[in-house]
Formats: C-alpha cells, sequence, structure tokens
C-alpha cells in the first residue's frame, strides 16, 4: 500500500477534488461476498479544501439521502475524508463538501461502498502529484478495509465484473512464487484483492428499485451458520460461470447462461422472509427465463440480460409497478470505475 508522493501544503491554499463514483451490485446470485458489477448511474462530489489548521466543516446533498444523511464529520463520506487524510500525513483543513447522489440508499446497489471510495479516491487524489493518475490499489485496498467486505468496493474503483477474496495465509499455505497477472496488488499478501473482467457491452442491467430499504447487518443476522454442502456446491458451479456469462453475446445461449450463473442457494432464500415482496418479484422473473436476483443485501431486484427487454420486464411486473412502490432503472454496465479530477 503505497502512500509515497504526499504533496506540500501552503498555509492559504485552495483545492478541489471531483470524484465520480459508479453504483454497484454484489452477489449477483451465486458469487456471495466475493462478486461484485459496476452499473452506470454515479453519484458526484467535490471536495473543496481551504485554509490549513481551520476545522470547518461544510456539506451540501442534493438527490438520494439529502433528508436523512448527517451534514457533519457523522457524514460517512467526511468520516472517511478526515480519516484517510490524517493517515497519509495530510493537515487538517477547512472543508465544503458537495454531494450529488443518484444512487438509492439502502437498497443494494453499493450506496456505503460509493461514499467510502469517493472520500478514500479524493483523499488519495489531495496527496498525489496532480499530474498522476489515481492510486487505484491504495483505494481498493483502504477502502475494503473500512468497508469490512470488498464485494461491492472492486467495482466501484475498477468498473466491470469484480471477483474479490481476502487473502490471510498461514506460512505453510503460501507459495514461493505467485503470478500478479490481473490481479490488482503487488504480491501474495494478507489483505483484499480482486480480479476484474471486461463485460460485454451487450449486456445491460435493469434494476427493480422499491421505496422500502433493508439494512445490510440485518440481512446478514438472517443468515445460517452452516449451509449444506450440496449447496455450497451447487453456487461455486454457477459462480465459476459468471465470466463467461458476461464476456460475449452468442444468441439466446448467452442468456441461457446467465440464468445458470446467477442461480443460488446460501443467502437469497434465507433473507426472503425480510423482503417478501422482492423474493416474490424476483421468481416469477426467473420463472419467466430471465436472470434476476436480489442485489447486493437487497432489496433491489436486478435482472441481467444481452438486449432490450424493458417493454417485457415493465408487463411482466406491471402490479408492482403500477403500485407506485416500485422504479425500474435501464442501466449499462460500467467499464471505468471511479474518476477523479482535481482543479
Amino acid at each position: 500500500m503505497s502512500e509515497s508522493n504526499t504533496m506540500t501544503t501552503d498555509v492559504n491554499q485552495r483545492d478541489t477534488i471531483h470524484v465520480s463514483v459508479p453504483a454497484t451490485s454484489a452477489n449477483l446470485g451465486s458469487g456471495f461476498d466475493s462478486v461484485g458489477l459496476a452499473l452506470d448511474r454515479r453519484d458526484h462530489v467535490t471536495f473543496t479544501l481551504g485554509t490549513v489548521g481551520d476545522s470547518s466543516i461544510e456539506v451540501e446533498i442534493h438527490g438520494e439521502g439529502q433528508d436523512t444523511l448527517p451534514r457533519d464529520e457523522g457524514n460517512l463520506i467526511v468520516r472517511t475524508f478526515l480519516d484517510t487524510c490524517e493517515s497519509l500525513g495530510l493537515p487538517r483543513r477547512s472543508l465544503h463538501m458537495v454531494a450529488e447522489n443518484r444512487i438509492p440508499q439502502a437498497r443494494g446497489m453499493g450506496s456505503s461502498a460509493e461514499a467510502i471510495v469517493a472520500a478514500t479516491a479524493a483523499a488519495r487524489a489531495l496527496a498525489q502529484d496532480p499530474a498522476s493518475s489515481l492510486d487505484r490499489e491504495y483505494v481498493f485496498t483502504r477502502a475494503a478495509e473500512a468497508e469490512g467486505h470488498p464485494d461491492n468496493v472492486a467495482p466501484a474503483v475498477y468498473g466491470g465484473l469484480t471477483f474479490s477474496w481476502h487473502c490471510c495465509p498461514s506460512d505453510d499455505e503460501r507459495p514461493q512464487h505467485v503470478s500478479e497477472t490481473a490481479i490488482h496488488g503487488s504480491s501474495f499478501v494478507e489483505g483484499f484483492h480482486t480480479v476484474n473482467y471486461l463485460v460485454s457491452p451487450e449486456v445491460a442491467a435493469y434494476v427493480f428499485v422499491p421505496d422500502f430499504s433493508l439494512s445490510t447487518s440485518k440481512a446478514r443476522k438472517s443468515l445460517p451458520d452452516k449451509v449444506p454442502y450440496a449447496d455450497a456446491v451447487f453456487n461455486v458451479s454457477r459462480a465459476g460461470l459468471l465470466p463467461a456469462a458476461m464476456k460475449s453475446a452468442d444468441g439466446d445461449s448467452s442468456n441461457e447462461l446467465l440464468f445458470y450463473a446467477t442461480q443460488d442457494r446460501l443467502h437469497q432464500s434465507y433473507r426472503s422472509s425480510l423482503m417478501p415482496q422482492s423474493a416474490a418479484l424476483m421468481h416469477s422473473l426467473r420463472a419467466h427465463g430471465f436472470a434476476a436476483m436480489i442485489s447486493g443485501a437487497g432489496p433491489c431486484v436486478i435482472v441481467l440480460h444481452y438486449g432490450e427487454i424493458s417493454q417485457e420486464l415493465k408487463q411482466l411486473a406491471g402490479e408492482q409497478l403500477e403500485s407506485g412502490h416500485w422504479n425500474l432503472l435501464n442501466l449499462p454496465i460500467d467499464s471505468q470505475g471511479v474518476r477523479v479530477s482535481r482543479d
């Protein structure tokens, strides 16, 4: 985790950092706690830093969460930004933050990961030479540590489809040499790692967003301590299909492969009682052959498909959409991840 290139700050210097982070969907059915996908719906956050030694904070929030999110150091973005700046050896400065939020809060679209990634990326960009490219390895590692798990953080940082894991090898398990190809990390060391896969531009995500939320901690508490061996094998076999299923279009067979790749026996059934409307919608869509699943911990329902199916989904979910409690978003897959610019 490199922390080089820390910049010296003049007392009266002003800096503005612009950060854009995509929404994400974790798990994708079979890849529980390890798979994530970046979606092209972004939150934009602007950090304006002023006088050194001035600890004043001003926060503006527009869009999602504008009536509920805190506007002081209790705000997750502000808290993470200040903590990261301190760890990088940056002096405390006045902060004016403006958040333009489009990612639904507590719906399973990675809003907390977005906040942590935005704050971490802004602090890292502030510490680097302005001409340097963003240190994504640092952002991923620190943000995953702050979030506690990497499944949403990885696609928010790198874009596309990601498979992530936590490495904690004992001495007798550590190999003498491991290829670093396609691994966003400097070596086989303890910590979080991820592999990034490109996704066919023909894959689209259709996200059903309800007007109710579900806390991730509550969803996790509903999971059993142990699962049947056969269910674990089932999910491993399905998750292994995901990179191939997302890679290229090959007629109807690609959507069929997406359907099988997103099957799950590890988590969705255990959480169904917490979001019965979401579970019913997911099962209804899968009964018609669509690769539908709970997005993250829920309660959003996401459908992945090669080709345009908005009208079919609106017909199948007509009752839910007409109720006024659900909204359907048609989102491309994001391939860029976090974006940062500095004035």
